[in-house]
Formats: C-alpha cells, sequence, structure tokens
C-alpha cells in the first residue's frame, strides 16, 4: 500500500492502496483537487467515479468492489491540509488486509508462455479462486489432511492441506501447479 501524495501521473493523485480481495488484488487511486473540489476514484486504472466542481472539499465517496463496500474519507488534517482512509466493508482500510491475510491464502504463478495466474483459497468456505472465478473442485482425504485437485488455465494444480498438530498454525497449506509446487504470495 502507498499512501503518498506523490504523483505518477497527476498531480492531484493523493492516495493509492492495493485491496486483496478473493476475486483479485484491487489497485484503488483517489485524485482530490484541492482547488476545484474535483475527487476521481479509479480501480485498476479504469475511472469509476468522477466529481468535479464540488464546494465541499471533505467527506466521503462511496463505490463497491465486486460484492465489498468501500469508502473513502476525505478529513481536514490541520490547515490546508487532508487526510485520506479508505474502509471496507465498515473496516478500516489495515484492519481490514489483517483480517483478509487470515481468510485467505493467495499463490502468484507466472506460466510458461508469460501470462499471470492468481490462485486464492477462501479458508473460511474452502472455496478456491483461479484470476478472479470460483472453480469447481475435487477433494480427496490423505494421511493427515487433504488434497484438492482442479484446473488453473487448462493446467492441472493441487491444493495440499495438511494438520500440523500446532495451536497457531493447525493447518499448512501448499500448492502444485502443472506438477510443481508454488511458493505462497506475500500481498
Amino acid at each position: 500500500m502507498s499512501e503518498s501524495g506523490e504523483s505518477k501521473v497527476n498531480s492531484d493523485l493523493v492516495a493509492v492502496w492495493d485491496v486483496p480481495l478473493q476475486s483479485g488484488l484491487y489497485s484503488i487511486e483517489f485524485e482530490h483537487g484541492t482547488t476545484t473540489g474535483k475527487r476521481v476514484i479509479r480501480v485498476n486504472g479504469k475511472e469509476i467515479l468522477r466529481r468535479d466542481w464540488m464546494f465541499k472539499l471533505v467527506g466521503h465517496e462511496e463505490f463497491s468492489l465486486n460484492s465489498s463496500k468501500c469508502k473513502i474519507r476525505v478529513d481536514p488534517y490541520g490547515i490546508f491540509a487532508y487526510r485520506y482512509s479508505l474502509e471496507v466493508n465498515g473496516k478500516p482500510f489495515r484492519d481490514f488486509v489483517d483480517i483478509q491475510s487470515k481468510i485467505l491464502k493467495t499463490w502468484a504463478i507466472r506460466t510458461v508462455d508469460g501470462s499471470d495466474v492468481r490462485v486464492v483459497l477462501e479458508k473460511t468456505t474452502l472455496d478456491i479462486w483461479v484470476n478472479g472465478s470460483k472453480v469447481e473442485t475435487d477433494s480427496e482425504f490423505v494421511d493427515g489432511g487433504t488434497r484438492t485437485h482442479f484446473q488453473a488455465t487448462n493446467s492441472p494444480a493441487i491444493l495440499h492441506a495438511f494438520k500440523t498438530g500446532i495451536k497457531k498454525q493447525p493447518i499448512i497449506y501448499s500448492l502444485t501447479y502443472n506438477g510443481e509446487e508454488v511458493p505462497e504470495s506475500t500481498e
């Protein structure tokens, strides 16, 4: 996450957040023109909201990422300065990311042809998502855990879940894609 006031393209870009959801990693950019009141929200580079010539420079903007409700707050911070914050599903951004890191396991794969594959396990439902789409799975019990088979971009993948007997980390997850073990992503 980057919450700096530095601009890549536009001098009104004031905040950028990377939001991890089971359906994908979403980059949210927020522009705030403090002289015109302009507000622009982009998700993965696509503009989803624009308000020009707003006279009230503080307040909030609400939008959705799939089924998640988001709110960007603009609050005064001293004289002629503003603080920008993001809430996802009613939780402050950092709290939401902490929760997501506990319920999602993510693997990022670069295939032989150079395309990217993102596999996400939602631990609360045991659903597996590949590039933002939930996939059909076939699970089997093995000694000490389970093995879940599925297709990821027309290649075989297996999610391994094994009991550890350790209270703080009761299950270890690993992914095999096209016969090779894939390290877990740290997004």
